[in-house]
């Protein structure tokens, strides 16, 4: 089992200066394993019965292929070449090597995202990737020709756990290390089990759950593009590459770091309460990348939604809470507790079902439709029919067209039950 626990650092001017100076030459023999990469594709990509109109870069026919085994194996001739490299612990050169392979293999698997050159600045961490002994000695951290660095240790290593690797992280806020700890034991993956609920995100309300409770909306970079704005306009009237133009930037960056950190932060804590009001959660399975090109794009990037299910599900995982997806479509359009479509536009924020009669907040039912169709989706098994038992015993109200239905598993929640659960405790 592999966790990642994130300390703040705090390196002296000496371990500043050289973690700066890596981050550079990290950067430069980055670009350099991108150059050679890019220059054996160049060659071999003109026709072999006609000459390329573009001038090219040509390698000899029998130039092998600059994989990552051998541009790892270059870096001792590298260094005799280039003395720069030496000062940069070998382990941390080869992880440099392996995340250009890794973003090269990411490109052929999907067709596109070809790895770009890394401009000055953008190098922002580096990676030791194993440690003979425990590098933690009290409040100081032993990294490889750095020496003690001092660290917040806000919480300790659990027992029976050690530190794998660390990565140094380069932020506006301060520096940082990522510490991936690791374990022998495993923890099975969490079963459908105990009360469910479904949850639905959206813009005016950040999400709702089909048991009533409904969280307001967010928007944390709207709240704060006043302050933003005034210091992107003063970095716009800064000299480039001038030092009043780097101070200027550098706030701007800051700024940036703390809206997403006040976003992290708060979809964390959203996310043990989701988890303390049920032992099963049910989402919606939406491709929220493609929600961000729609004319709401710079509202649904802020929302951060795809991060928010990803942080439910880490948090989930930890506290034993099934969090699983569903499909989505069609959800906000049908009556959660008759199953007959009942069309919505997107100003109608109530719900009213013209069969059944029921009227409820159009997010509600959209949980609770997300709920019915993931208790549907995980039927049969012994975990599946626990959830159905404390689906009756909620004291919902099911009429009887749906509960004689064979795909009566649960009704939709009384007005009268309907509020926030700050009460419920999982038994």
């Amino acid at each position: 089992m592999i966790l990642n626990y994130i300390y703040r650092i705090y390196p002296d001017v000496r371990q500043e200066g050289l973690l700066l100076e890596w981050l550079e030459t990290c950067r430069v023999s980055y670009n350099y394993a991108l150059r050679e990469l890019k220059d054996y594709i160049s060659s071999r990509k003109c026709p072999v019965d006609r000459c390329s109109l573009e001038s090219e870069y040509i390698m000899s026919a029998d130039y092998p292929f600059p994989g990552y085994h051998q541009q790892q194996n270059n870096l001792p001739l590298a260094k005799k070449a280039f003395p720069r490299l030496k000062s940069v612990p070998s382990q941390v050169l080869q992880t440099n090597i392996r995340r250009l392979h890794d973003a090269w293999d990411f490109f052929q698997n999907r067709g596109y995202g070809f790895p770009r050159f890394k401009k000055y600045g953008q190098m922002k961490s580096i990676l030791f990737p194993q440690f003979k002994s425990n590098p933690l000695t009290g409040w100081q951290i032993q990294l490889p020709k750095l020496g003690l660095v001092q660290i917040n240790l806000h919480r300790p290593i659990p027992e029976g756990f050690v530190i794998k690797q660390i990565r140094v992280l380069k932020k506006a806020k301060g520096w940082y290390a990522v510490a991936a700890i690791g374990s022998d034991m495993e923890i099975p993956d969490p079963v459908p089990h105990g009360h469910a609920i479904g949850l639905d995100v959206g813009l005016l309300s950040y999400c709702a759950t089909s048991d009533g409770f409904i969280e307001p909306g967010r928007k944390f970079f709207k709240t704060l593009y006043r302050r933003l704005k005034v210091l992107q306009h003063r970095l716009s009237k800064k000299q480039k590459c001038s030092k009043n133009y780097e101070k200027a930037r550098k706030k701007v960056e800051a700024m940036h770091n703390h809206i997403a950190f006040k976003r992290k932060d708060y979809q964390f804590k959203l996310a043990h309460k989701l988890c303390n009001m049920a032992d099963t959660i049910f989402l919606e399975d939406i491709d929220w990348r493609l929600a961000a090109k729609g004319f709401l794009g710079k509202y649904t990037v802020d929302a951060g939604f795809g991060q928010f299910r990803s942080i439910l599900k880490y948090v989930g995982k930890k506290r034993n809470v099934f969090v699983a997806e569903v499909d989505h479509r069609g959800s906000s359009q049908t009556c959660p507790n008759c199953r007959i479509e009942v069309r919505k536009k997107l100003e109608d924020r109530i719900h009213s079902c013209p069969e059944c009669l029921y009227e409820i907040d159009r997010d509600i039912a959209s949980a609770q439709e997300l709920c019915n169709r993931g208790i549907e989706t995980y039927r049969g098994t012994p975990e599946k029919q626990e959830i159905g038992s404390q689906v009756v015993l909620s004291g919902n109200f099911v009429l009887d067209k749906w509960r004689n239905s064979p795909l009566g598993v649960r009704g939709a929640m009384a007005n009268s039950d309907i509020g926030k659960p700050t009460l419920y405790s999982k038994s």
